[in-house]
């Protein structure tokens, strides 16, 4: 479903060139739940990103179902993004002047569905993270692992078959990141979708069937995670 031949990522820093990453082969099976590791700097965010369609890479392809991103114009990307990806992004990234409810409205505003089948997908959504008595509260009226939970339901809203999620515990507590991970492993299990998750702790990676860890813009190792779960 996803796979990635012989990619490279070179940014401008000023003067300097900054190869993210370096010649990288990856492939990931349709309902995946894979875990990226690596120390800051090792290429992980970049190769989220280029999955996503967020980025283009230099050189090589990034293939979806056999759709070369980087061959897709700038309308058919937001296409593509906006039917099969879903983001979750460590700051969570809510519009503070809107409740829950119309946070997770908004991606459904964009694929021009009707007002009232809007509305009770993402209600139902909600009910499905939990929060279904916190629909009208605004951002600043819930703790940060109810954003996160808010996050989540947003980016289920157009059914995305892949969700990537960059440290999405990251500023969560250990409790509030538990939750979160709980629901990405149901979202997994029970809807085969397919989970891409970048962290630095161990105690999400767990989570994973396979773990790739990266350094250098290279995949290290890929290993089979034999504590999943656990």
């Amino acid at each position: 479903m996803i796979k990635l031949e012989n990619v490279t990522r070179v940014y401008q820093m000023g003067q300097t060139l900054v190869q993210a990453l370096r010649g990288l082969n990856l492939e990931i099976a349709d309902g995946e739940f894979v875990a990226i590791m690596g120390p800051s700097g090792s290429g992980k965010s970049t190769l989220l990103h280029l999955i996503g369609g967020l980025d283009l890479p230099n050189t090589g392809r990034v293939l979806l179902d056999d759709l070369d991103i980087a061959q897709q114009n700038g309308n058919q990307l937001a296409e593509l993004r906006g039917r099969k990806v879903g983001f979750v992004f460590q700051t969570f990234n809510l519009v503070p002047t809107l409740s829950a409810l119309k946070n997770v409205e908004l991606p459904m505003i964009f694929q021009k569905i009707p007002r009232k089948e809007r509305y009770e997908k993402a209600r139902r959504l909600l009910e499905q993270v939990g929060l279904g008595d916190r629909l009208h509260h605004k951002p600043s009226e819930l703790s940060g692992g109810e954003c996160q939970r808010v996050a989540i339901a947003r980016a289920l809203a157009n059914d995305p078959r892949i969700l990537l999620a960059d440290e999405p515990t990251g500023n969560l507590d250990a409790e509030s990141g538990e939750q979160i991970m709980q629901i990405l492993k149901r979202l997994n299990e029970e809807q085969k979708m397919t989970i891409i998750v970048v962290t630095h702790n161990p105690d999400v990676a767990r989570y994973a069937h396979r773990i790739i860890r990266m350094r250098y813009g290279q995949i290290e190792e890929i290993a089979q995670n034999t504590l999943e779960g656990v």
